[in-house]
C-alpha cells in the first residue's frame, strides 16, 4: 500500500515541513556530489554509530539518507502527514516535536545496538513520530492509497487509524524478524528506531498539546 494523500485539510501553510524537506534534499545532493570514499567518510562522521556516539550525531543523522528511494520515501510520508501535525502544534512546537522524535528513535536504536559500528542515517524515526501524532489527532481522516492487486493497480480511501496501525504492526514484526538477521549480518533497517519514534510521537503530542480548535473534525467520515 502506497499512500498518495490524506483527506484532512490544513489551515496553515506547512512552512517547517517544507523547510525540513528542502534541507534533506540539499544535504542528499551534497552527499552524492562527493566521491564514494569521501561520501562514506561523511556518513560515518555524521550518522549514528552507537559504538562511538557523539551527541550532535543524534540530530545530523536525521538529515542524511542512503539513496534516492530512501530519501523520496521518507519525504513523501513527511509531506502527507507532516502538514496536519504542524497545523495543530504550530511551527515552533512542531520543529521541537520533530527533532525530539528523531532523537528518541535514535536512542532506541542505540539501546538495542550499543556496540554497533555501522552508521545509521535517515529521517524515518522522526517521521514515524509524525505518523504517531497523526494517529492520535486525526484517526478519522482517510488516506487515498495506491493498492496493487496482482497485475492490477487501484486506489482506495483507507481510514488513517487502520493504515498507521498496520504500518506500525509491520515495523514490529520486521523488527522481531531482523534480530536474528542483524546478529549475523550486522546491518539492515533500524526497525526498532521506527517503533521508538512512533511511540515517542504518540506521547509527545500529548505533552506539547495541540491547538484546541483543531482537535476534532466531526464532519470527517470513517
Amino acid at each position: 500500500m502506497i499512500p498518495l494523500r490524506d483527506t484532512q485539510p490544513s489551515n496553515n501553510f506547512p512552512a517547517v515541513t517544507l523547510v525540513i524537506i528542502v534541507i534533506n534534499v540539499l544535504v542528499f545532493l551534497f552527499e552524492i556530489s562527493l566521491e564514494p570514499h569521501y561520501r562514506n567518510f561523511f556518513i560515518a562522521q555524521h550518522g549514528i554509530v552507537p559504538d562511538r556516539l557523539e551527541l550532535q550525531d543524534l540530530v545530523t543523522s536525521m538529515f542524511l539518507h542512503g539513496g534516492w528511494m530512501h530519501l523520496i520515501g521518507n519525504m513523501w510520508f513527511l509531506w502527507i502527514f507532516g502538514d496536519n501535525v504542524e497545523d495543530v502544534l504550530g511551527h515552533s512546537k512542531y520543529l521541537l516535536f520533530y527533532l525530539l522524535c528523531g532523537i528518541a528513535a535514535a536512542l532506541v536504536h542505540i539501546l538495542l545496538n550499543p556496540f554497533s559500528r555501522i552508521p545509521t542515517v535517515g529521517a524515518s524515526g522522526a517521521i514515524a513520530g509524525v505518523m504517531g501524532a497523526y494517529l492520535v489527532r486525526f484517526p478519522r481522516s482517510r488516506i487515498l492509497t495506491l493498492i496493487p492487486i496482482f497485475i492490477f493497480v487501484t486506489t482506495m480511501e483507507i481510514p488513517a487509524a487502520f493504515m498507521l496501525l498496520y504500518w506500525f504492526g509491520l515495523q514490529f514484526l520486521q523488527g522481531i524478524g531482523s534480530i536474528a538477521y542483524s546478529s549475523i549480518s550486522g546491518g539492515g533497517v533500524a526497525w526498532f528506531a521506527h517503533i521508538g519514534g512512533f511511540l515517542a510521537g504518540i506521547g509527545l503530542v500529548f505533552v506539547l498539546r495541540t491547538r484546541e480548535r483543531f482537535r476534532y473534525r466531526p464532519d470527517l467520515r470513517w
